[in-house]
């Protein structure tokens, strides 16, 4: 399989990513800057948070200044009570270090003190009407999936019966036509031709097209490019889902042996998580969306906890133990 590997460590993600960041749903995190413009350009060093308590009472120890800052009720009300006691050493200690930013919860406002010294420092100060707990969450959200390692892949990768799988092999061996088969038996269509995966909470595959505008566009050699959601309908596609197969096509190799029980279950390692993979040539007359759909049913049995390999074996021992399996065979030699 052709990979190409993206390290993220290369790209610089700002401040004013953050806030042009186009999060919907239960990741929007409505921000708006509201002082310290210049500062929109620092870079966001560690994909964290840290709540700045400690260092307004001026314990500077251990202080987690390269992460986002965030401000609850509790830090706005230390705030302003610095400010009715007129003291500023505190927030000129805290901007003296390189903070990349503050965030304000609560759509609570800070302090002309804060806003003048944050101006001062190029520190960039941003507003949201959530709650801090759920800013965190969305924010520690948002980050796992900018941060996260991540790679692309020559494949197709398609959801059959809740399972996603990842189809592979050399150019030309089949991909796109079998993938178009399973989508007109009703599944779904993730990416065509280039995948890109990253890996989320540690051991987490989430798959998606590498372009948002041509990844549920499709090439069929001799009939050229489709859009499988112009003909088959949005419900035909999805915009991401975990890997959790992966399936190797490959031309059938006659002095290959395939596996033809299953009791060996053999993985790939997808940036450092292990995923099942299978092996199935591709000849002539052979089914492969059957052969596809039935993996995806046989995985989603394994996730359950039944192994159909090892339950024929267990079968094949207890018919032997029972002792018909000697009678078939001495009644068999009797008859010659």
């Amino acid at each position: 399989m052709d990979v190409y590997s993206i390290n993220m460590a290369e790209k610089k993600f700002t401040v004013f990513d953050l806030l042009e960041l186009e999060l919907k749903d239960h990741d929007e995190m409505n921000l708006k800057c509201i002082a310290g413009r210049q500062g929109l350009t620092k870079a966001l060093p560690v994909p964290n948070i840290n709540r700045p308590g400690l260092a307004l009472s001026g314990f500077f120890e251990s202080f987690a200044y390269d992460r986002v800052q965030l401000f609850g009720r509790g830090e706005v009300a230390y705030l302003e009570k610095l400010h009715a006691e007129k003291k500023t050493d505190t927030l000129r200690k805290l901007f003296a270090f390189p903070v990349p930013c503050c965030i304000f919860t609560h759509s609570l406002n800070p302090t002309p003190e804060f806003i003048q010294i944050a101006e001062e420092s190029s520190c960039a100060v941003l507003q949201t009407n959530l709650e801090s707990t759920d800013c965190s969450s969305r924010l520690l959200r948002v980050f796992s999936n900018i941060y996260a390692p991540r790679k692309t892949m020559h494949g197709v990768l398609v959801e059959v019966y809740g399972v996603g799988i990842l189809l592979s092999g050399h150019s030309g061996v089949g991909k796109s036509e079998t993938a178009l088969e399973l989508v007109e038996r009703g599944h779904r269509l993730v990416a065509d031709d280039i995948v890109e995966i990253r890996c989320v909470n540690g051991n987490t595959l989430l798959g998606q097209g590498a372009n948002s505008l041509i990844s549920h566009h499709m090439e069929i050699r001799g009939l050229g490019i489709i859009n499988i959601s112009q003909l088959y309908g949005v419900g035909a596609i999805r915009e991401q889902k975990e890997v959790q197969l992966v399936v190797e096509l490959e031309e059938w190799n006659s002095n290959k042996v395939y596996d033809r029980l299953g009791n060996d279950q053999k993985t790939i390692d997808l940036l450092g998580v292990s995923v099942p993979t299978l092996e199935i040539p591709v000849k002539p007359g052979r089914n492969l969306p059957i052969i596809i759909e039935a993996a995806a049913m046989n995985e989603r049995l394994k996730k359950m906890g039944y192994y159909s390999a090892k339950d024929f074996n267990q079968n094949v021992l207890k018919w032997i133990e029972t002792g018909e399996a000697q009678a078939a065979y001495y009644s068999s030699e009797d008859n010659y």
